[in-house]
């Protein structure tokens, strides 16, 4: 995480730094509020400020908001009495760290704050195997398209592929394309000069320059202007950008991730969607599936978040009962994990006695888990069996998911042979061979530069 201090680094407040960085933070330090801002604007992002409670919160606060720069700010300080502190969250600042500090407080505010707490947690087959094609790629410099319905944990990740990637030490920048007016989005990305329209009154780093030698991830890029997408595909093809009303390309060394919850091949035949920034951005695709696809996962995400937001709300960690986890598996999960997340923020809240039982499982409208979604009869759980076993291919022979393995990496490749053959660790020959033999049997082999099946030329 990346941390920005703002005040005098003397006394308590540097021993506040120190133990921010012993959790891992990444420390940049300014003395003034608009300094901060320049910091800020320039490109040096932050993921926290943390403020010393005698600057000027609010005009801090209001002047990167100016810029369009939203950065969340806890305030601390020494001596400042409980007047001191709610003046600070009136005037904007998310949290209050009374100094000295307590380690456990600052690793607390830390995680709360920045939101950073999110593994990438799987026990189910289906999301296994996911995680195992991502493991292959993470540390290629290939772009990579993440798609899956909204809430299954894209942004999740796109962070593991950083985390493990050899950018691992350099920013991740995360950009949500929904998000931004389309008027704004240009702005966002690539800069802009002073006085390249009405209110740029300084120069400002787009999120490409702040990204620089680390990841950006442009989340949900199906919602992007297509006019917009002609300047994103230039910036991917030659690694320059042109800042707004600038007239010197700026070269950046970045390596894309995008996410999408919508069919961009449809968006494509529905000219909404360039054709040939979906072959740039998909050299390798990685689909997660809905979370009613792995049900193994249920089970370890409940527990986790049972433990996370039982410590964030100060509650005992209670196991969540044998009846509660089979509700869990049989609901649908619409919303994925983000709704699954929430329904066991409630149970933590809500539950009473020594286990999380089904009751204080709630649906947003209040109404318990049980009833319309839940049938733990022996029809349904047979039904839930057989579809996990059908997930972990049990019966299948070492020759048929070989096949299967080829086949779904080059589908994910678009039918490039050369990459598919990359990130299953084989020769281009090797897999040419491994082609036409299926195509010999009268299996569909997607051609190159599509998804369509076609026979092996």
């Amino acid at each position: 995480m990346r941390l920005l201090v703002v005040g005098r680094l003397s006394g308590q407040l540097a021993s506040a730094v120190k133990m921010a960085m012993a959790h891992g933070a990444k420390v940049h330090h300014v003395e003034r509020g608009d300094q901060a801002t320049e910091q800020l604007r320039r490109g040096q992002g932050a993921d926290l400020l943390m403020v010393d409670y005698r600057i000027d919160i609010a005009a801090l606060i209001a002047a990167n908001e100016a810029e369009r720069i939203h950065v969340p700010v806890v305030a601390c300080g020494v001596d400042a009495g409980p007047d001191d502190a709610a003046a600070t969250i009136r005037a904007g600042a998310k949290e209050f760290i009374p100094l000295p500090p307590e380690a456990d407080l600052i690793a607390a505010v830390l995680s709360a704050v920045a939101d950073d707490d999110r593994p990438l947690i799987s026990a189910d087959p289906s999301m296994k195997a996911v995680i195992g094609l991502a493991d292959q790629v993470a540390r290629s410099e290939a772009s990579i398209l993440i798609t899956g319905e909204s809430g299954v944990g894209k942004e999740v990740m796109a962070r593991y592929l950083h985390q493990n990637s050899r950018r691992a030490d350099k920013p991740f920048i995360s950009v949500n394309c929904a998000a931004i007016p389309d008027n704004l989005l240009e702005s966002e990305l690539f800069g802009h000069e002073k006085g390249a329209f009405t209110g740029a009154v300084a120069r400002r780093v787009g999120k490409f320059e702040e990204a620089d030698g680390g990841t950006l991830l442009l989340d949900e890029i199906s919602e992007m202007d297509v006019r917009l997408q002609a300047k994103l595909l230039r910036a991917l093809q030659e690694r320059v950008i042109d800042r707004v009303g600038g007239t010197t390309p700026v070269k950046v060394d970045i390596r894309i991730i995008a996410t999408s919850n919508r069919d961009l091949a449809r968006s494509v035949s529905e000219g909404s969607f360039r054709e040939d920034l979906l072959y740039r951005l998909n050299v390798v695709n990685l689909r997660l599936p809905s979370l009613r696809e792995r049900p193994g996962d249920i089970p370890a995400l409940a527990d986790f978040f049972v433990r996370k937001y039982a410590a964030a709300n100060g509650v005992p960690v209670r196991p969540v009962s044998a009846e509660a986890r089979r509700a869990l598996t049989a609901h649908r999960w619409n919303g994925n994990v983000r709704e699954l997340e929430n329904a066991m923020h409630r149970a933590v809240l809500l539950a009473q006695g020594p286990e999380i039982d089904v009751d204080a499982i709630r649906l947003p409208d209040g109404q318990p888990l049980t009833g319309a979604t839940w049938d733990a009869g022996p029809a349904s759980r047979a039904a839930q069996t057989a579809d996990a076993v059908t997930r972990a291919y049990v019966g299948q022979t070492v020759a048929q998911m070989e096949k299967t393995l080829i086949l779904d990496t080059l589908g994910h490749c678009l039918g490039n042979r050369t990459h598919a053959a990359n990130i299953l660790g084989i020769s281009i020959r090797t897999l040419r061979n491994k082609l036409n033999e299926y195509a010999d049997e009268g299996t569909p082999i997607p051609a190159p530069q599509s998804g369509i099946s076609a026979a092996v030329g």
